[in-house]
């Protein structure tokens, strides 16, 4: 394993969901309290950005261009060349409280992101499931913050994560349906660790998952059994995705320590950057939405 690097010092106030895109080469991410979507080219550290009129939570490409986005006001179709949104879904129109959190594209092309208070944390946000016709299932309830989600590689099991109840959870996934089944704790994060965030699926079926306010990600076996932690340069590691050319570069968001400042911690100048490093594994291609 080689030491994390920088690779865009872009100071996001809050870096998450990175999506690696195999066709293009390209990784895309947000900064959510920025309203930007991101695009990073590795081969040439060029980044290109498209603003929001709202804070975008999560995204996944589309396989006939564009992206489907979760922002505050539900979610959407936007087109990269004219910046036009087009509404899909408000599954929370009506709860002033929430606002969309993670979300992913599944290995069959359907959408799934979940939602999280904008003040008062209790167990009031939900995950949601967006089919590739614009439809949409509510598939958990009573969750505080839904954050990370993948799955294993033979599709078999989901992981999921509530941040603020520490847990990362694993559930049957029926990948033909969608369908999930027998949740259970995977893995229960110490505080000392920090609170779990984004995370991804390697190709060995091991989970990474950011640790906000913990400095490090955590790598956990199948059964939850912690397996290492990469150490960060950074306080606030908010999720992580492979990519490159072979898929073995490890890309980590992060959030700016100014954006929520904290007498803990120190910043160290590159807070809220994109951070690289190769960890000895590879991941898995990620998936374009099917509608």
């Amino acid at each position: 394993m080689t030491e994390v690097r920088c690779v865009l010092d872009c100071k996001c106030a809050l870096g998450e969901g990175p999506v690696w895109d195999v066709a293009e080469q390209a990784l895309y991410f947000v900064d959510i309290l920025g309203k930007v979507l991101n695009r990073f080219d590795p081969s040439n550290g060029a980044r290109e950005s498209w603003s929001m009129p709202e804070h975008i939570s999560c995204f996944g490409l589309r396989q006939g261009g564009g992206a489907i986005v979760a922002l505050r006001t539900g979610v959407h179709f936007f087109d990269f060349a004219s910046g036009a949104l087009e509404a899909v879904a408000d599954p929370e129109a009506n709860d002033a409280r929430t606002r969309f959190s993670d979300g992913k594209v599944d290995r069959r092309g359907r959408f799934w992101a979940g939602t999280m208070p904008y003040e008062q944390f209790d167990p009031i946000c939900n995950l949601y499931r967006f089919a590739t016709d614009g439809s949409w299932e509510k598939v958990q309830d009573g969750l505080i913050i839904a954050n990370g989600i993948g799955w294993s590689p033979d599709e078999r099991t989901m992981y999921h994560t509530d941040t603020l109840a520490r847990h990362i959870y694993a559930y049957d996934f029926d990948a033909a349906t969608g369908a999930v089944a027998n949740r259970r704790v995977l893995v229960e994060v110490p505080e000392a660790h920090g609170l779990p965030d984004g995370l991804t699926v390697d190709a060995e079926g091991f989970i990474w998952s950011a640790k906000f306010n913990g400095g490090r990600v955590n790598r956990y076996a199948p059964d939850g059994r912690l397996d290492r932690a990469l150490e960060m340069p950074v306080q606030r590691p908010t999720s992580c995705i492979f990519g490159g050319p072979n898929l073995d570069t490890l890309y980590v968001t992060s959030g700016d320590w100014a954006a929520s400042p904290s007498g803990e911690f120190t910043p160290t100048g590159t807070d809220g950057g994109l951070f690289a490093v190769e960890v000895g594994v590879t991941g898995l291609p990620e998936t374009r939405f099917a509608g």
